[in-house]
């Protein structure tokens, strides 16, 4: 059975590489679904939100794994209901979460004027993406990495 959990904290800097004062990265979970992950993963995000600092992901628990980069234009400033006309991008699927982080700030800074528009990491296992999501979009990056 798969278990997903909510990861995540408050990091040094926004490179979310290091927990702030020397703590452990915050666990939440396991979750049997990962509906039930995203929905723990939207309320601490929102509850963190004011904090440059604070990141949580969802990491799936054993097997092999990629990343995706997920988001896009949202219907409004909740982002939990894609914008009308389509479901969120998929871009990927990545190797390593440094490939996907690039293509993640690729994206969100092609986007920062826009108030309606998010991106996230999932970490999901390989040829897997939650059943509500729009069809995978395969970037360049991840097209290029899958031929080598």
């Amino acid at each position: 059975m798969k278990r997903y959990w909510v990861v995540g904290g408050d990091y040094t800097d926004t490179n979310f590489d290091r927990i702030a004062e020397g703590g452990r990265e915050e666990r939440i979970g396991p979750f049997t679904d990962y509906a039930a992950a995203k929905a723990a993963w939207q309320k601490r995000a929102w509850e963190s939100v004011d904090h440059a600092n604070a990141r949580f992901r969802i990491e799936e628990e054993g097997g092999e794994t990629c990343y995706w980069v997920v988001g896009g234009p949202y219907c409004d400033t909740s982002f939990s209901e894609p914008a009308a006309g389509g479901g969120e991008e998929w871009h990927g699927p990545f190797e390593d979460f440094a490939a996907a982080k690039m293509e993640w700030s690729r994206r969100a800074w092609s986007t920062v004027d826009d108030a309606m528009c998010r991106y996230r990491i999932e970490k999901l296992a390989k040829g897997e993406h939650p059943k509500t999501a729009a069809a995978p979009a395969k970037t360049r990056a991840a097209a290029r990495g899958a031929r080598s």
